[in-house]
């Protein structure tokens, strides 16, 4: 395995990269990394969620940066909100040893007053959701003519969103772009439309298989239990966490918002996050749950997309996914940056074969721990 290093990143990026416990480049990162410096180029990365996409994208891009043009010459588009100021955060990390380069995050459900304020100042990146970044075009606010390079992070997450037209648009904001870099973890007809009609048509595909993408840091577990019985096998793993945070991941929002009740009719600090949520709702248990004024999120897989929360010891499968590729995504918000973290599954005996199928397809070892 090539260090960062020998990718093509500079030092003073990998001394950022070692104090955040980023050692060893992931899959995507160790193959798109080297392309992306070397080359002007349209890019299709296709790699789940929690396999380091925003460093694969992040660190290229930091790297093209003039910092003597204060002009916006790179756009990232991301679903969500969080997503978003996640990957800004990032960006801004991965820049403590380096001249100042300066991203700003801009989405709905804020207000734009104080954004537009915010791009009056140098700014190299603009991350922004698509809504939010058309809006602020239509008020002049931004001006993206210089834009060299465009990136779509969850592509197929926008699209899920209803984002297909807001992507057309803003995809024409930037005539003068010399590169379009696309991630997703899935590829369905929507997101090939996109590459059809915005890439070009050389665009390199890259894809890093779901075997290659779980972290080796996370320990897969297992209970079999009635499913009367999840709630309180639940509550046992919890008391035996101490003080320690996670999420506990459902199929639905009726089966978070119940779980929700029945965990806070235990004394357990708990709140939910689910799509059917009001923005300011969502934010705020995303705050109480960030000041550690609950113990865990009870979430549903879309809504904890872009959830980035230091140090979550682990996560729970109340209910398995129905698709492999969210076993991943839901596994991935623990054990960030090179930390240790648990992944459990509460299943019944008759979810054990569908636990089996993910276990094989995955390349992971499931430990019965009951």
């Amino acid at each position: 395995m090539k260090t960062f290093e020998e990718l093509g990143i500079t030092k003073d990026f990998v001394k950022g990269l070692n104090e955040l416990g980023i050692i060893n480049p992931t899959p995507i990162q160790a193959e798109v990394i080297p392309l992306l410096l070397e080359n002007k180029m349209d890019l299709v990365g296709q790699a789940n969620t929690g396999t380091g996409k925003t460093a694969a994208y992040g660190l290229p891009l930091l790297q093209s940066i003039n910092i003597k043009d204060k002009s916006v010459q790179g756009i990232i588009l991301c679903p969500t909100r969080e997503l978003g100021q996640q990957v800004a955060k990032q960006l801004f990390r991965f820049t403590k040893y380096t001249h100042q380069i300066f991203a700003e995050a801009v989405y709905g459900g804020a207000p734009i007053d104080k954004q537009i304020k915010n791009l009056t100042r140098p700014t190299h990146i603009v991350v922004a959701t698509p809504g939010r970044l058309i809006d602020l075009v239509a008020r002049k606010a931004v001006d993206l003519r210089n834009v060299k390079t465009v990136i779509m992070d969850e592509a197929d997450e926008m699209l899920s969103m209803g984002f297909k037209k807001e992507l057309d648009q803003v995809l024409s904001f930037a005539p003068n772009a010399e590169q379009t870099w696309l991630f997703s973890a899935t590829i369905p007809h929507g997101i090939k439309q996109i590459i059809n009609e915005h890439m070009k048509d050389d665009a390199y595909r890259v894809e890093v298989s779901n075997k290659e993408t779980v972290n080796k840091n996370i320990e897969h577990q297992y209970i079999v239990c009635d499913e009367i019985e999840k709630l309180q096998e639940l509550i046992n793993f919890l008391k035996s966490q101490g003080e320690n945070r996670g999420i506990v991941f459902c199929k639905t929002k009726a089966a978070t918002q119940k779980l929700t009740k029945q965990l806070i009719a235990k004394n357990v600090p708990a709140d939910c996050i689910h799509g059917d949520l009001l923005q300011k709702e969502r934010d705020k248990a995303m705050r109480a749950f960030k000041n550690k004024n609950v113990q865990l999120l009870v979430a549903t897989d879309i809504a904890a997309r872009g959830i980035d929360v230091d140090a979550l010891s682990y996560v729970v499968h109340y209910q398995l996914p129905d698709q492999e590729e969210y076993y991943t995504h839901r596994s991935g918000r623990t054990a960030r940056a090179g930390k240790k973290g648990v992944s459990l599954s509460l299943v019944t005996s008759y979810e054990l074969k569908q636990l089996r199928y993910l276990e094989k397809n995955l390349a992971i070892s499931l430990n019965q721990v009951k």
